[in-house]
């Protein structure tokens, strides 16, 4: 495929401390905190793999399946799971890692979809993507149903 990477190509790993200011009255990590944090970590990733600058178009989903508490380093990782035309679905998994508990624990994953966008901001076709492993071509396919689910959902909506 010409003009195409491979997911391993664009994987962004990002790692934040949670600091006093970053919590909640209880020093949990604050939702709206994580949630800039995903948005930064997808943004990058996208624009990684495009060699452009991408825009957040949707935020489908991010389940909390765990709370990160004041002194966790909190670690995101984001990589394409699909392309379609000018919008891409960036899949990213948080993990808290205690350094004093010796744990790690997958706490929250996200689902954003961004599109590629030139110097006016208009989209542009976006880079094609290369599935290689078993991980990779399952997250492919199960992004276009969450794409199809996100389009009827809109036309439900108007």
């Amino acid at each position: 495929m010409q003009n195409a990477k491979r997911v391993s190509d664009s994987v962004i790993i990002k790692t934040e401390l949670v600091l006093p200011n970053n919590t909640n009255q209880l020093g949990k990590l604050l939702g709206g905190q994580l949630m800039h944090w995903i948005d930064i970590c997808a943004a990058l990733c996208a624009a990684k793999h495009n060699n452009r600058i991408c825009v957040t178009a949707s935020v489908d989903r991010i389940d909390f399946h765990h709370s990160i508490s004041l002194g966790d380093a909190v670690i995101l990782v984001a990589s394409v799971n699909r392309v379609f035309n000018t919008s891409m679905e960036i899949g990213v998994k948080v993990f808290a890692e205690s350094f004093k508990n010796g744990t790690k624990v997958h706490t929250n994953t996200a689902y954003l979809t961004f599109v590629c966008v030139d110097s006016n901001g208009k989209p542009v076709k976006a880079t094609a993507l290369i599935p290689e492993s078993e991980d990779e071509k399952r997250r492919y396919e199960e992004a276009l149903q969450r794409r199809e689910n996100r389009l009827k959902n809109r036309i439900k909506e108007s």
